[in-house]
């Protein structure tokens, strides 16, 4: 089956650039598009898209409270929510990976990056754009973080926290594999138990999680 794909954004030419691009792909298929927020909410509860790449700044309602609608409705599968934004340091980028966006990507990146995105977070995994990252997640924590270890983070093993921490470091599931030493089924295993423990729905969560208690310092 294609990966589903809904794309809001109030720029029609935005729209439809991204659409063509997608549809053109073999596993992908554009199921619909959105306007602004709130459009964007009542489609995705009306198609049950894989991936909705939803714009940070609409009118109507915002990307923010748009992804925290489609996100709080707990579709079952999931609607995963990939942000895109014109600008590198967003707050409103990191609101959305705490409530539980799948990532973000800018709006300029090449064509063959969005094309990865979109299956990236259909696969469930987190995407986090490479050149943004550790500028957004230092400049917001420098203000937000609490600088001690959340006691959430007590109940996860040694292992476990280091897992965590090679995770917000941007590692992928191998490369933590290649780290440690161990197969990297032994890795899914940590990752999923971490998850469990932390309530968390997925890496990006992860990632600040680490960045706001102070497993990982900014830098």
């Amino acid at each position: 089956m294609p990966i589903t794909v809904l794309i809001a954004d109030d720029q029609a030419m935005v729209r439809q650039g991204f659409g063509a691009l997608l549809a053109a792909q073999s596993d992908i298929s554009v199921i619909g598009d959105a306007a602004n927020g709130q459009i964007a909410v009542s489609e995705a509860k009306r198609l049950r898209p894989d991936v909705v790449l939803m714009d940070v700044r609409m009118p109507e309602m915002n990307g923010l409270d748009a992804a925290r609608a489609i996100l709080a409705a707990g579709f079952d599968p999931p609607v995963r929510v990939l942000m895109l934004t014109t600008f590198d340091i967003d707050d409103y980028v990191y609101e959305a990976l705490s409530l539980g966006a799948s990532g973000f990507l800018l709006k300029d990146a090449p064509a063959e990056e969005l094309v990865r995105a979109v299956r990236v977070v259909a696969d469930g995994q987190a995407l986090l754009a490479p050149t943004v990252t550790r500028r957004l997640i230092a400049d917001v924590t420098r203000r937000r973080a609490r600088r001690n270890p959340s006691p959430a983070l007590n109940a996860l093993t040694p292992r476990e926290r280091e897992v965590l921490e090679l995770i917000a470091r941007g590692m992928s599931n191998n490369e933590i594999a290649e780290s440690l030493f161990v197969a990297e089924q032994t890795v899914k295993t940590h990752v999923s138990k971490v998850f469990s423990k932390l309530d968390l729905r997925d890496r990006a969560q992860a990632v600040v999680l680490a960045y706001e208690s102070g497993l990982v310092t900014p830098g």
